[in-house]
């Protein structure tokens, strides 16, 4: 634990450091991202041991906090959340200490790396936290600084209407948390884990307490709204560190309790499952119709959120019913993607930012033409997507192949679970389907054909430094991919921690399936080596002198106009079209009408139905309150009066 009290110790340092420096902005970001970087590879020494089979020494030291103590641990579980906190950590600083410019944000880095050094830090604390009083802190230190980062261009419209969402989102989710924490210490008198036991009556009640308050943060669906708000306000590098990390720790709750309540009901499962389904389809559904790119983003983790959901219930399913090989399998596809969103997210969204950097919009409708002026920029974006969509070799593809394995599995041999397992199954095709479809409209858009705009047309490739982190999680995505069955024995611990007493068996089936993902990984390798090496001979038999460019055939278009391409609202329109309800469209339009028509016009914007839902409960709520608004807005007699009837009306009640 050493090197982790470093690593936390850095990011400190180098926080307040940046505070200090603010006055000088190229000194405070290098401070923030330095720190952050180095704080970052201390963190993952340890981490990386636990996983490999180290076992450290916890820290449990006082606090004057009453029910509080400094209890820290890195067990198998903590370690797997670990890798990637760390990990996303150091790439997006060394992105960020690029992306914001000095000159442009003068006396605002300093702050702003010190809310990332603590966001950082925060977060492995809760990752290791093994007290109760301790971890609500450091989630609620969580929510605050990465609200601080998604507000950092306030002055911009809708940046702070997006910080106050997720505010109040993540403080309605703490409040549920907070609900099922004082309940298990009452219970076991005391605020640690270590002491926390399941409930003899209303385990089911305390685990739906547990889902809504993690579901919260982890994004899932209706509890996703601050995600497609905060996302794009927030700069680009802040957006991948929470969408790649930050909503990864809603999860790890959920199986945290999952350890703490030891043995499982089938309850439980069923309504992470459902929970899984209905964010992986709403999720993919909703991206269909996003115009903004990082909007899309946002919507694409409440879909893969989503998939690990799915496959983490699938496996509570199995293990309430004493199917620890299936349990295994799948709760280990959950976790391996996991990993696998936390790499091609935030390659997605540090691309993006470049793309926005060069061409100055994220509006797809303003776009187009990008890869041949970013080709760096347009091919991150591309090995992103094709992750996202999990297509192989790319990362995406393996915790997907596992949950589907695990619900096949299911539903060819194992009693009560043929429901649950075809559901899982419709669920991953369903999503699958529409996301790749969702994909294709706004990267194909936003890359391919003529500029829209002058922006567009004016874009030009990023910096290298702006490249660099990119490229590298461009190729990891492609190693995980490739290596996926080593980051399967790396699950291996935590899902034997996971497995309890079952751990013998769970272990016994994961290492089942290395062999299946080492072919499957020989297979990507092979196919990403015969594409380099067709890639390569072209260049070589076709030299570029050698290709010239000519007109074609223009369909009796003498002057044709970027305007006849597809737009993104009209390459998707029939997928749109289909799920109109669901996405709850809303279409302005001015038709071409009469001899001599006039510019059309139109325009199309999607509401979320989960947001439409909760502005109509907080205008009620509103509305109540505004009427008991004289009861505040009183004399100090009338306050005196109610403190009296109150007191007299608790004599009368303790008298009775």
């Amino acid at each position: 634990m050493t090197l982790f009290a470093l690593a936390l110790a850095s990011f400190a340092a180098g926080g307040i450091g940046a505070l200090i420096a603010s006055s000088r902005p190229r000194l405070a970001s290098g401070l923030g991202a330095g720190s952050a970087v180095i704080g970052s590879l201390l963190g993952l020494v340890p981490a990386v041991a636990v996983l490999a089979g180290a076992e450290l020494s916890p820290v449990d030291l006082p606090w004057s906090v009453p029910g509080g103590s400094l209890s820290l641990a890195i067990d198998p579980l903590s370690a797997f959340f670990l890798v990637p906190i760390f990990a996303i950590a150091a790439a997006t600083a060394g992105y960020g200490a690029a992306y914001l410019v000095p000159g442009q944000h003068a006396g605002r880095l300093g702050p702003a790396w010190l809310w990332f050094d603590l966001l950082v830090a925060s977060m492995a604390v809760v990752a290791t936290a093994r007290n109760g009083v301790l971890f609500l802190v450091a989630w609620e230190t969580m929510a605050l600084a990465s609200f601080f980062l998604v507000v950092f261009h306030h002055e911009r419209d809708g940046v702070p209407r997006a910080g106050w969402v997720y505010l109040v989102a993540t403080h309605l989710g703490t409040a549920f948390l907070l609900a099922a924490f004082t309940w298990l210490a009452r219970d076991a008198g005391s605020f640690e884990f270590a002491d926390w036991r399941a409930p003899a009556t209303g385990a089911t009640w305390l685990f739906a307490l547990a889902l809504i308050g993690f579901g919260s943060k982890a994004g899932l669906f209706p509890l996703h709204v601050w995600l497609p708000e905060a996302h794009p306000a927030a700069p680009s590098h802040v957006s991948a560190l929470l969408s790649g990390v930050m909503v990864k720790l809603g999860i790890y709750g959920l199986l945290r309790m999952l350890v703490i309540l030891d043995a499982p009901a089938p309850a439980w499962g069923a309504l992470l499952l459902g929970a899984g389904l209905a964010s992986a389809a709403y999720g993919a559904v909703a991206a269909l119709a996003q115009r903004d790119l990082k909007r899309w983003l946002a919507y694409s983790t409440v879909e893969n959120v989503g998939i690990v959901a799915i496959g983490l219930g699938l496996g509570v399913l199995a293990a309430s019913r004493g199917e620890t090989s299936l349990a295994a399998v799948a709760m280990a596809g959950g976790l391996l993607h996991v990993w696998s969103h936390a790499l091609f997210k935030s390659l997605l969204f540090v691309s993006a930012g470049s793309l926005a950097r060069g061409a100055g919009t994220l509006d797809v409708e303003h776009l187009g033409g990008l890869l041949r002026r970013m080709p760096w920029t347009g091919a991150g974006l591309l090995a992103g997507g094709a992750a996202a969509c999990a297509l192989p070799p790319w990362n995406g593809f393996v915790g997907e192949l596992l949950i589907y394995l695990a619900a096949f599995q299911a539903v060819g041999s194992v009693d009560g679970m043929l429901a649950p397992a075809l559901a899982a199954i419709a669920g991953l095709c369903f999503a699958g389907a529409v996301a790749a479809a969702g994909c294709v409209r706004a990267l194909g858009i936003a890359l391919l054909g003529e500029p829209r705009s002058r922006g567009a047309s004016a874009a030009r490739e990023v910096a290298r430094p702006l490249r660099a982190v990119p490229v590298a999680l461009s190729a990891a995505c492609l190693l995980f991919g490739i290596a996926g069955a080593v980051a399967l024995l790396a699950a291996l611990r935590p899902i034997e921690q996971l497995a309890g007493a079952s751990a013998a068996g769970a272990a016994l089936a994961l290492r089942e399936m290395v062999p299946v993902l080492w072919k499957v990984g020989a297979g990507g390798a092979a196919f990403a080596a015969g594409s380099a090496v067709l890639v390569w001979l072209r260049r070589r038999l076709l030299p570029a002198a050698a290709a010239s460019d000519a007109p074609t055939w223009d369909c009796g278009y003498a002057a044709p106009d970027p305007r006849m391409q597809y737009t993104a609202s009209s390459f998707g329109e029939p997928l749109t079209r289909l799920f109109a309800g669901v996405l709850r469209l809303r279409v302005s339009e001015r038709r071409h009408d009469g001899v001599f028509p006039a510019r059309g016009a139109f325009a199309e914007q999607s509401v979320d139905a989960a947001e439409a839902a909760y502005a109509r409960a907080f205008a009620g709520i509103s509305a109540v309150a505004t009427r008991l608004h004289p009861l505040q807005a009183g004399s100090t007699q009338r306050y005196v009066l109610y403190t009296v009837l109150a007191a007299l009306g608790l004599l009368i009640w303790k008298l009775v």
